[in-house]
């Protein structure tokens, strides 16, 4: 968050933008008015009442000048309408896209005095900080990444509670607000993972047994309150009259409750205080992954913006995609002359130690003379040449790197008979059951079932992100055009017609509907990828999700492993 994220208007090249440059550039933008939260007058309020907004505490908590990357930034971004938009919503509600920028509250993954950590703050500028269904969905992915990385999570809390028009979508469930305070309670008693709350705002009603449940509770004087109800709701149950200071304040929980353990006067002495506990923490275990320094990649990221083609359709050479992620652009490749579709083989990346699986898209020549391959869609021998090498990597407990640019596992009579269906289990059930940390780049194309081998999100990847370009879906449009209208368009055919302007404009709304849908962005604002994240940013996101991995060298299955003791 801290680090300046250069601007890729300045890496042009040629006479015409690239595709990739212009999405990054839409990209940021999006991502600037994001940042702002409820706006500047909603954070100009925030200081009024003495206190820093999310971003600035969070950045005071961080070690200074160290890259930080935040998770979930465009969730629900698209999903609620504007203010002076008002359209009608699920049963009748007004909803308003663009209300609630972040879900009202930012998780960040970065490093306080040199160790990872993953920060939870929520944005009081949004709906006062309260809670959206989405911003449940944002808390619990952070967690989830402190139970499998094993590294301290810390709460910034500043949240009226519950966004009560949408508490159906908060309150119920298995995944609702509950699982939060069951995270909490797993991390506590059996993971033993660090935890420490700072109340510096409201914390009511259920989500005060979010600090409860935490090891260490900070609140701020005269600006926080936790309490499981405020002096309103007092005033109505019982008809006691108290302000919220006396009830629940930090020297009520302090001096008479003695439910918060530290009182501090202000927000910037609250994050010292916060810093100070992460550096009384044990030191945190040696890696068992070989990290050697710090070495650069072989060609400057701007390059990706040229090697990337203007039609995702098209080929491009995958080997100089990996030149600009990998140190020195070395890759000791496993079976380079065997299902060249895939590229295998180990490497590091900002010196730590990785086995890369990448889809080598274009045309590749086949030794027997026969048909050409497709890059980007995985072949029976290729299946089988991924899982060996995954479980190769598995045994020696080396992280694997998934740059993922497919658009599914092969199909036809040929592929059938070559028992491709058996290949792309084993390829699945090497990449679900391997125990190392598993980190996603989808590049340009997610599709399909190849996407779930690909490490997709649903197998549970440690941390998976895409580019601006990144398309994610069953298919592409014209794809689904064929099936959908596919015998239709064959019946015209046969009678030498052309579809009328009714078929042609359904087909131009299913291909519409398809590019929406496959959007990065559309993925992101649904949680599908934890980041969209930029060609100058990759290799300071994937070694930071690296290193924060490595934290746990014990199996990365699920959202967390108890202890064996338990069994």
């Amino acid at each position: 968050m801290k680090r300046e994220i250069p601007s890729a208007a300045g890496s042009t090249t040629g006479d015409r933008p690239k595709r990739l440059r212009e999405l990054t550039a839409e990209l940021q933008q999006l991502e600037a008015r994001l940042r702002l939260g409820g706006g500047p007058d909603k954070i100009e309020r925030q200081h009024a009442q003495g206190k820093l907004t999310a971003r600035e505490r969070i950045n005071l908590l961080l070690d200074e000048g160290s890259y930080s990357q935040e998770i979930g930034l465009l969730v629900a971004y698209d999903q609620y309408r504007a203010i002076g938009e008002k359209a009608k919503g699920e049963r009748g509600r007004e909803e308003e896209i663009g209300a609630a920028p972040g879900a009202g509250v930012v998780t960040v993954i970065g490093s306080v005095e040199h160790r990872e950590v993953i920060v939870v703050a929520n944005d009081a500028t949004v709906k006062a900080g309260s809670w959206w269904p989405e911003t449940i969905k944002k808390i619990l992915r952070a967690q989830e990444i402190a139970m499998r990385s094993h590294v301290p999570i810390i709460y910034l809390v500043d949240s009226a509670g519950v966004n009560l028009p949408y508490q159906g979508g908060v309150f119920p469930g298995q995944y609702g607000a509950s699982r939060i305070f069951y995270y909490n309670s797993i991390m506590r008693r059996y993971l033993r993972i660090p935890q420490i709350s700072a109340v510096m705002g409201p914390c009511i009603a259920g989500g005060a047994y979010l600090p409860a449940l935490s090891d260490v509770i900070v609140m701020v004087e005269g600006t926080s309150f936790m309490g499981l109800g405020g002096a309103n709701l007092v005033k109505g149950a019982t008809g006691q009259t108290i302000d919220n200071e006396t009830l629940g304040g930090a020297r009520a929980h302090n001096e008479l409750s003695g439910v918060a353990h530290y009182r501090v006067k202000n927000d910037e002495e609250c994050i010292a205080r916060i810093r100070e506990f992460v550096s009384e923490l044990p030191v945190k275990p040696a890696s068992t992954v070989p990290i050697l320094p710090r070495t650069e990649a072989a060609r400057p990221a701007s390059e990706l913006y040229n090697i990337l083609p203007e039609d995702h359709k098209q080929p491009y050479n995958a080997r100089q995609l990996l030149d600009c992620l990998l140190d020195g652009g070395h890759l000791d490749e496993f079976q380079a002359d065997y299902a060249k579709e895939m590229i295998t083989g180990h490497a590091r990346l900002c010196g730590i130690q990785v086995g890369v699986i990448a889809n080598n898209r274009g045309m590749i020549r086949t030794p027997s003379g026969g048909p050409p391959r497709f890059g980007g869609i995985i072949y029976t021998e290729s299946a089988e040449k991924v899982a060996y090498f995954i479980e190769t990597c598995n045994r020696r407990r080396t992280p694997l790197l998934f740059i993922q640019d497919v658009s599914g596992f092969m199909v036809g009579p040929e592929a059938e008979h070559s028992g491709i269906i058996r290949a792309g289990a084993r390829f699945v059930e090497a990449m679900a059951t391997a125990v190392v940390p598993k980190i996603v780049l989808t590049t340009n194309h997610a599709s399909g079932a190849g996407y779930y081998a690909m490490a997709g999100q649903g197998f549970d990847p440690d941390f998976i992100y895409t580019w601006p370009t990144g398309r994610m879906g069953v298919m592409e449009g014209d794809s689904a055009v064929q099936a959908v209208f596919g015998s239709q368009l064959e019946k015209l055919k046969r009678s030498d017609l052309k579809p009328d302007e009714q078929l042609a404009a359904e087909m131009d709304q299913v291909r519409e509907t398809y590019d929406m849908e496959l959007d990065a962005k559309y993925a992101a604002a649904r949680g599908f990828v934890d980041a969209v994240i930029t060609p100058e940013t990759t290799r300071n996101a994937l070694e930071l999700s690296l290193l924060t991995s490595l934290n746990y060298s014990g199996p990365h299955i699920g959202q967390f492993v108890l202890p064996s003791t338990l069994v």
